[in-house]
C-alpha cells in the first residue's frame, strides 16, 4: 500500500476520541514570590487575593533589601525565586536567607524560552507564576560555611592569573636587551631567575657576577648563563623590568596573605566528622607535581580530611590546589544531587544527546565553565601517561574518540570516583593501568560470548603451546 492510499485510508475511518479527565497543574507552593533584580531596582511580585498578583519596586540599598523582607513576611510569602544577575543578586540572597525565607537561585536561560516578556514587572510576575508551579530548577551552591572559603579560593586564582602578566613583561623586557635567561633557566621566576633579575634591578651589570648566582641543581654552566647575560643594557627596559618585578613582588605578597586568611578560614569551618589528624594516611607518591602557586599540601590534606572523612589526595592527578577547590564548589555531603549522573552532568561532563524520532541525531557535550569540572579535566590530564586505571582509560579511548573526548570522558571517570569518595565516605584504592587492561579484556570476552550464544555459536579460546 502507497503512503498516499495509506493517509486516504486513515482520513476515511471514523476517529475514536478518548475522553480523559484533567485536573490542571497544582499550585505547589502557594506562598512563592518571585524577585528581578537589576543593578539599580528591585521588583517583586507575591500572590494576591482572586487569583491577582502585587508587583512592588524597591531600591537595592541595605534598609530597601529590609523593607522588601519585612513586606513579604507581611503578605505570608516563604519561598521566592529570583535569577542570577550578575552579582547583584547576592546581597539580597543572603539577607532572605537571615530572616527565615527560602531562596532560590533561578538560571535566566530557563525562563525566556517564551517570548513578550521585555519589562522588569513582567519578569517578576512570570518567576513567581513558575516558581508558585513548582516549574523552576533551584541552582546548587555549597553548604553556608564553604561560601566565604570558596569566595576566597576564587580570589586566590584571580590573584594568580593577574600575576602572570608581569612574569610575561619581565621576560620581554630581559629579550629586548639581549639578555637570553629564559634559555638558560627553564623557570625565570625561580630561584635563581629572581636572584638574577633582582641582581640586575639593583645595578648589577657583569655577567660573571650574575651567573655565580645559580642554584647548585641548575643544569646550565655559570660560562654558559654568562654568556646568555651579555647584552645591551638599555634604560627604558631596565625601567619595564623594575617596574613588572615590583608589580610581581606585589601580587605575590597578596597571595600570601590570601593563604593566611585561607587558613583562618579553614579554622572556623565546622568538623563535618571529626576526623583528627593522627589518623590521616600516608601521603600518596605523585612525582612530577610541584609547582610553586600550590598551597601548602600537609595542611590542605589534614583540613580536607578532617571535613570531608576522605583523602581526596590519594586520587591520581588530583592536586591540593584543586582538591580545595572541588570540595569548595561542590561541598562535603553532594546531597542535593541523586546520583552520580545527576553529578556529572551537573559538572558539565556528561554527553548531551539530541533524540528524534528514537535515533540520536548528534551528542556533544554542553558550554560549561563549571570550576570543579575544570579541576577534573586538568587532573585527568596529567593522566594521559601514569600507571594508573585512569590513564588506561584515556589510552583506550583515544584510538576511539580522539583526544579531546577521551579526555572528558576520564575526566567524567574521575567524577564519578568522586561522588562515590564524597557521598559514601569511601577511600580510594589505587589501581595499575595492567590491571584495568585485564578486567577490560574480562568484559570484552564476556560480551563477544553473550553474542556468540545469541547467534548460536560457540566461543573457544585457543591453546597456547609454549615451545620450549
Amino acid at each position: 500500500m502507497s503512503q498516499l492510499s495509506r493517509r486516504t485510508k486513515l482520513a476515511a475511518a471514523p476517529a475514536h476520541e478518548d475522553i480523559r479527565p484533567f485536573e490542571g497543574l497544582e499550585r505547589l507552593q502557594p506562598h512563592a514570590a518571585g524577585a528581578d533584580i537589576g543593578a539599580h531596582e528591585i521588583m517583586v511580585c507575591v500572590p494576591g487575593p482572586e487569583n491577582t498578583q502585587i508587583v512592588r519596586a524597591f531600591g537595592t540599598y541595605t534598609a530597601d533589601l529590609e523593607a522588601l523582607a519585612a513586606w513579604l513576611k507581611s503578605y505570608a510569602v516563604e519561598t521566592i525565586a529570583m535569577e542570577s544577575t550578575g552579582v547583584y543578586w547576592i546581597p539580597l540572597f543572603e539577607l532572605l536567607e537571615q530572616h527565615g525565607f527560602q531562596c532560590c537561585l533561578i538560571n535566566p536561560a530557563t525562563t525566556k524560552r517564551v517570548p513578550g516578556r521585555k519589562s522588569d514587572v513582567a519578569d517578576c510576575q512570570w518567576l513567581q507564576t513558575l516558581h508558585s508551579y513548582g516549574l523552576l530548577t533551584d541552582s546548587f551552591r555549597p553548604e553556608a560555611d564553604l561560601i566565604a572559603l570558596r569566595t576566597l579560593l576564587r580570589h586566590r586564582a584571580r590573584l594568580i592569573q593577574h600575576r602572570s602578566p608581569h612574569i610575561l613583561h619581565m621576560q620581554k623586557a630581559l629579550l629586548q636587551m639581549n639578555l637570553q635567561l629564559s634559555q638558560v633557566l627553564s623557570d625565570v621566576t625561580g630561584e635563581t631567575g629572581l636572584k638574577i633579575i633582582r641582581a640586575i634591578v639593583a645595578g648589577e651589570r657583569d655577567p660573571h657576577t650574575l651567573a655565580t648566582l645559580r642554584n647548585s641543581r641548575c643544569h646550565k654552566a655559570e660560562d654558559e648563563i654568562a654568556l646568555a647575560l651579555t647584552g645591551t643594557w638599555r634604560a627604558e627596559h631596565l625601567f619595564v623590568l623594575q617596574q613588572s618585578l615590583a608589580l610581581f613582588d606585589f601580587y605575590t605578597q597578596q597571595i600570601t596573605a590570601c593563604d593566611a586568611e585561607i587558613e583562618r578560614t579553614y579554622s572556623t569551618i565546622r568538623p563535618d566528622w571529626g576526623t583528627p589528624a593522627a589518623e590521616l594516611p600516608d601521603a600518596p607518591h605523585k612525582p612530577h607535581s610541584h609547582s610553586k602557586n600550590q598551597p601548602k599540601e600537609v595542611q590542605v590534606r589534614q583540613h580536607l580530611y578532617r571535613m570531608t572523612g576522605v583523602d581526596l589526595l590519594a586520587l591520581p592527578g588530583l592536586s591540593a590546589s584543586g582538591a580545595q577547590t572541588l570540595v569548595a564548589e561542590v561541598g562535603t555531603e553532594l546531597t542535593a544531587f541523586p546520583d552520580a549522573k545527576h553529578f556529572c552532568s551537573w559538572l558539565g561532563l556528561a554527553p548531551h544527546n539530541d533524540i528524534s524520532g528514537g535515533k540520536v541525531l548528534r551528542s556533544y557535550r554542553l558550554k560549561n565553565h563549571n570550576r570543579a569540572g575544570q579541576v577534573l579535566i586538568q587532573a585527568a590530564a596529567a593522566l594521559i601517561r601514569s600507571d594508573s586505571v585512569f590513564g588506561a582509560c584515556y589510552r583506550r579511548l583515544k584510538s576511539r574518540l580522539g583526544p579531546s573526548q577521551a579526555l572528558i570522558a576520564t575526566a567524567h571517570k574521575l567524577a564519578r570516583v568522586v561522588y562515590k569518595m564524597l557521598k559514601d565516605k569511601v577511600p580510594y584504592e589505587h589501581t595499575t593501568a595492567q590491571a584495568e587492561d585485564e578486567r577490560f579484556r574480562e568484559r570484552e570476552i564476556a560480551y563477544l560470548r553473550r553474542k556468540a550464544t545469541k547467534l548460536g555459536l560457540t566461543l573457544t579460546e585457543p591453546e597456547v603451546s609454549l615451545v620450549s
